[in-house]
């Protein structure tokens, strides 16, 4: 972690997600300056005292670029040119194959906090909205592992449980647990809202359960188009997946297949009880000593192997050897799939231990 005196950060972007992070850091010490195309927001953020003062200049260890998605790129490489060496610059959008393909510096990481509010804005800004949350990271062939150990540090620090995933991996499998999900909640709440205009009586019948699979509609419509159509091949196919699968369901209800229906909603049924938490309890983790070269490159080929064989890792900390010697990373990943992931490692040179 920084000293008292690195703790300086910077916000691009002061909607929900930005001025939260602003909120958290703040409440963790840090010195927090921001900024927003929109003067009057950025004016209301400091009045408000979610921001100070001050620009991004040398002094600024931290910088967060909190824009929609299509501007993410062009901010983190101004903020890159605008700050010193040592500036770590990350980002927020729901969307980072294209993002990180753009920003090829050693000093920057993309990133994705699972977290949100149907609140908008300043107003629904929180600062412990990340606290449990998953925060995905995506370090690159080009990323320096002192840059990911010091951002992994900082959402830990802000109670995140921060895994990594390669960027192209993120964007295919949030489109399933996210993007898609959204765009069906907002399938679903236009249609009950039709329906509603012949029966006015209709929303009065909307009982939890619907509720429950509409709220996330609520959020801010104005930051999704960008998102969807950064990510409209992994959102495209999902959807036509989704698509059969409803079309198998109404073949069944048409033809008074009653087993495969029962099937359907049984293996649903199962598959949500086994949902599992926003993390796993100590005793499910084991941890894993990593032999790398202190170079870029290392922590994607890493994250790359757990991508492959579907294991998450729910922490890193870097330990750096004598300068020009390496280092170790000590991973925590599942129990049940720590063998199996140590032998993917092994395969690939790396030398791997137990604690």
């Amino acid at each position: 972690m920084t000293s008292p005196a690195e703790r300086r950060a910077h916000v691009v972007g002061l909607g929900l997600i930005g001025a939260s992070v602003a909120l958290a850091l703040a409440e963790h010490g840090w010195r927090v300056t921001g900024e927003d195309r929109d003067a009057d927001v950025a004016a209301r953020a400091r009045a408000a005292g979610m921001v100070v003062e001050g620009a991004l200049d040398g002094t600024v260890a931290l910088c967060v670029v909190a824009t929609p998605a299509r501007a993410v790129a062009d901010a983190a490489r101004a903020a890159l040119l605008r700050g010193s060496a040592q500036l770590v610059v990350t980002d927020v959008a729901g969307v980072k194959a294209s993002i990180v393909a753009s920003v090829d510096d050693p000093r920057f990481v993309g990133g994705h906090p699972m977290a949100g509010s149907e609140r908008r804005g300043l107003e629904g800004a929180r600062a412990d909205l990340f606290s449990g949350c998953t925060w995905v990271l995506t370090p690159t062939e080009a990323t320096a592992p002192a840059t990911y150990g010091f951002l992994h540090g900082v959402w830990r620090e802000l109670g995140a449980n921060v895994i990594a995933v390669p960027a192209a991996d993120h964007d295919r499998l949030v489109a399933v647990a996210s993007h898609v999900p959204h765009l069906l909640a907002g399938a679903l709440m236009n249609e009950v809202a039709d329906a509603a205009e012949q029966d006015a009586v209709l929303l009065q019948l909307a009982a939890g359960g619907f509720r429950d699979m509409t709220r996330v509609a609520a959020g801010d419509p104005s930051i999704w188009p960008d998102v969807l159509f950064e990510n409209r091949a992994a959102v495209t196919a999902s959807l036509a997946a989704l698509e059969e699968r409803l079309a198998r369901l109404r073949r069944a209800l048409e033809a008074g297949d009653r087993p495969r229906l029962s099937d359907d909603l049984r293996s649903a049924s199962v598959a949500r009880r086994r949902l599992p938490g926003r993390a796993l309890h100590p005793e499910e983790l084991a941890y894993l000593r990593v032999t790398v070269s202190d170079e870029p490159g290392v922590l994607a080929a890493v994250t790359r192997t757990a991508s492959e064989g579907l294991v998450n890792i729910y922490d890193i900390e870097i330990a750096h050897g004598i300068e020009g010697t390496g280092g170790t990373l000590l991973l925590a990943v599942e129990s049940a799939r720590a063998e199996e992931f140590a032998a993917a490692l092994v395969a690939r040179g790396f030398g791997v231990g137990r604690e």
